[in-house]
């Protein structure tokens, strides 16, 4: 399967600019992720319900300011990458093949508006961004695009302790996300008003290098959404230890409560995440949540593997990543979420190879 093939022109913000500095990111991916990872509304009529799909992943400009402090602020401006989360959607900055509950149910993918870091001091980072809304692109202004609304907010600060082996990011993004086309499509009663229902998301993560080898990442999230009344809330622990340059074995366990059987699903359909997104009547039958609905179900999974970096003369360094992974998700309350509804645990054997030019 083609997950990704990512194309990437960039000219980063020099991170020690004592002035002005300027630069700029335009990221576009086809393949079978795109799916899940595109801009509401974009590309729509070029990937419709295909398994290999385009998405503009990121497209903006930057801008570094010497303002306030040694430190100044970072300005981006257009669509770029969620900061939330310790997931990212580039393959390369991740330890697993699979992803975790709280980066596919849990937290924003992509936002379009503009984000500013205000580096306090050498330890305080603050994180501030108005946007159009979660995944979506710019279709009303600085309006949110699905409903017409107030533009979502996005705040929090990141923590260096001295010695950088302590990092701790707290970020909320808080906007009304429900769009206007589920009302008019009947998935949602009139009585529901789109652009006054908030949806809040909450997520602090803590990255801590144990020692020379051992690095301990973990992630504390919740979700709550006004219109849907739904909310959920998950617990996940990353362990990566580098046995030597070419090879680390990693660890992930995670506890995610669905607490109205709203969040966690599957999806019968290529295109019907996006058109779930959009506020559209999904095409399969088969697209369908863990159990039935205000009944909780909370996941647990637990993935063991290994990232493997050869060495070879005519690659550059961790141009190659192999990654193993063996995974095993439960059902630790709640129904039977798996294989259509037959089974409360599912295995999962799978590997990737990323290969970067």
């Amino acid at each position: 399967m083609l997950n990704q093939a990512l194309l990437t022109a960039a000219k980063p913000l020099d991170p020690i600019a004592s002035g002005y500095d300027f630069g700029f990111r335009l990221q576009g991916m086809y393949g079978s992720d795109a799916r899940f990872t595109r801009f509401t509304n974009e590309f729509r009529g070029l990937s419709a319900n295909s398994l290999n799909q385009i998405d503009l992943v990121e497209a903006n400009i930057q801008l570094h300011t010497p303002w306030l402090t040694e430190g100044g602020i970072d300005f981006k401006l257009g669509q770029y990458a969620t900061p939330i989360g310790a997931e990212i959607i580039d393959p390369a900055g991740n330890l697993f093949y699979s992803h975790s509950y709280i980066f596919n149910y849990g937290i924003p993918l992509k936002h379009t508006g503009l984000l500013a870091v205000w580096h306090a001091s050498p330890m305080v980072d603050l994180y501030v961004s108005l946007d159009t809304g979660i995944n979506t692109g710019i279709d009303d202004g600085l309006g949110h695009a699905q409903n017409h609304g107030p533009p979502a907010f996005l705040g929090g600060f990141g923590l260096t302790l001295p010695g950088g082996d302590l990092t701790i990011l707290a970020l909320a993004h808080i906007g009304t996300e429900i769009p206007t086309a589920a009302i008019t499509n009947g998935l949602l009663p009139p009585t529901v008003k789109p652009n006054q229902a908030f949806r809040e998301i909450y997520d602090l993560v803590t990255v801590w290098k144990a020692s020379d080898s051992v690095t301990l990442t973990n992630e504390l999230n919740y979700f709550h959404d006004d219109g849907f009344e739904v909310e959920g809330y998950g617990l996940a622990q990353y362990v990566s230890w580098a046995m030597n340059d070419c090879l680390s074995l990693v660890g992930r366990g995670e506890i995610f409560s669905d607490r109205q059987n709203a969040l966690v699903a599957q999806f019968g359909a290529n295109a019907d995440f996006l058109r779930i997104e959009e506020g559209l009547p999904q095409f399969s039958a088969f697209t369908a949540a863990g159990g039935p609905f205000g009944h909780a179900t909370t996941y647990g999974a637990l993935s063991l593997g290994f990232n493997y970096k050869p060495k070879l003369g005519w690659l550059s360094a961790s141009a190659l990543i192999i990654r193993p992974e063996l995974r095993e998700d439960s059902a630790l309350q709640g129904g039977r979420p798996f294989h259509d509804g037959r089974d409360r645990s599912q295995t999962t054997a799978a590997i990737d190879i990323i290969l970067g030019f």
